[in-house]
């Protein structure tokens, strides 16, 4: 069951408590996702990233398979009711690789941009955007995620 606390105007914290949870949540955001917004997705190996990316893709009507673009860098979705374009800057070791794919294409055009370990590109990032962070507690059990989002 999805808890949901609202720390200001500006962010709220979702407690996951399941990989169902983290993927409704997904479900959640891709459904409001508009035109020419752009999400990052921060979170260790393993914190859930690629589950709330899957859910994201569904809420937005895609029906492809949603795997980490880690080797490809981007990977486009397009049958959905807006364009998914899914970053994986894990492996970008210069920022001008970013030029390379055309970035402003996607960042400002006519779908939603997910862009995980964005922390390798920030100076590439639009002025606003949603950072969404997951984080592991195993204290509070093994599949529970404190997930932030924060509206940059």
């Amino acid at each position: 069951m999805l808890k949901e606390t609202v720390e200001n105007p500006n962010q709220t914290i979702y407690e996951s408590f399941s990989a169902d949870d983290t993927y409704e949540l997904g479900v959640k955001f891709g459904e409001a996702a508009l035109s020419g917004s752009v999400y990052t997705l921060e979170g260790d190996l393993g914190a859930g990233k690629t589950v709330f990316a899957k859910g994201f893709a569904k809420g937005l009507g895609i029906s492809e398979n949603v795997t980490s673009p880690t080797f490809t860098i981007m990977q486009i979705y397009e049958d959905g009711r807006i364009p998914l374009y899914h970053y994986d800057a894990y492996r970008i070791d210069d920022p001008s690789e970013m030029e390379e794919i055309g970035y402003t294409d996607y960042f400002y055009g006519d779908g939603a941009c997910l862009i995980e370990w964005a922390c390798n590109i920030e100076e590439f990032l639009p002025e606003h955007y949603s950072k969404i962070s997951v984080e592991r507690d195993n204290d509070k059990g093994f599949d529970y995620r404190k997930i932030t989002v924060t509206k940059i």
